[in-house]
């Protein structure tokens, strides 16, 4: 039953001193003030006021505080959390920083558990649907040139290990998805718009037309002149 898997809301401080532990349910750490040191298995991280961090449950992780500091904590019970969560770095932006000013206001209602409980659904769910911050970082700078230690260095991980880990995340190499994000964004501009290869190659950060048009050759197996011919009737 929901009343014996009981979340908790409240704001929390944290020493200087390194402290080690594990427990059996999520936590997502919302900085208000200070910042937090967070060591994980394959993760340095230095938690900031621009950043949250889900931690999963059974999770070892190390952390510390070096400055003054104060942080607003979710304890998700296993119950409302999807299967298999993973660590997430999570970047704050408008919808993030108006469910941090939300569960503010529900860490002081102690007597509406009900808006606590709805919110915390409302925040596994988009836990479990949200990019990791390197994903979204992909999302906006896909046409650019990207460096899987750029990616890595994001998300607080070893190139070697970050490789695995969004291969397990996506179910694609780094390399394969941004050459998807880039075909679907090339097939849309060929079949909208009346666009030269030229300007469609600089569009999408290719060099000219032509490494455009090899690039397109070698994934789709026709040329981009001809897919846009094609579509057209």
């Amino acid at each position: 039953m929901e009343h014996a898997n009981p979340i908790t809301c409240e704001k929390r401080s944290y020493s200087k001193q390194y402290m080690s532990h594990q427990h059996e349910f999520g936590q997502l750490l919302f900085p208000l003030q200070g910042s937090l040191d967070i060591q994980t298995e394959r993760q340095e991280i230095h938690l900031n006021e621009d950043y949250c961090f889900y931690l999963p449950p059974t999770f070892n992780h190390h952390f510390r505080s070096l400055d003054r500091n104060e942080f607003l904590i979710l304890d998700i019970p296993t119950l409302y959390l999807p299967e298999n969560t993973s660590s997430m770095y999570i970047r704050l932006d408008q919808q993030w920083t108006a469910i941090r000013y939300l569960l503010l206001e529900e860490a002081t209602a102690y007597e509406n558990i009900t808006s606590l409980v709805d919110l915390t659904r409302y925040i596994t769910n988009k836990l479990h649907i949200s990019h990791p911050a390197s994903i979204e970082y992909i999302h906006r700078h896909y046409k650019e040139f990207i460096t899987l230690e750029a990616l890595a260095k994001i998300e607080h991980y070893h190139p070697v290990y970050y490789s695995t880990w969004f291969k397990k995340k996506t179910g694609k190499s780094v390399k394969g998805y941004i050459s998807e994000l880039r075909m679907k964004e090339a097939k849309h501009l060929l079949d909208s718009t009346g666009w030269s290869m030229s300007r469609i190659s600089e569009e999408l950060g290719f060099e000219n037309a032509s490494s455009f048009t090899r690039w397109f050759v070698h994934t789709e197996g026709i040329p981009p002149q001809k897919y846009r011919n094609l579509n057209k009737g």
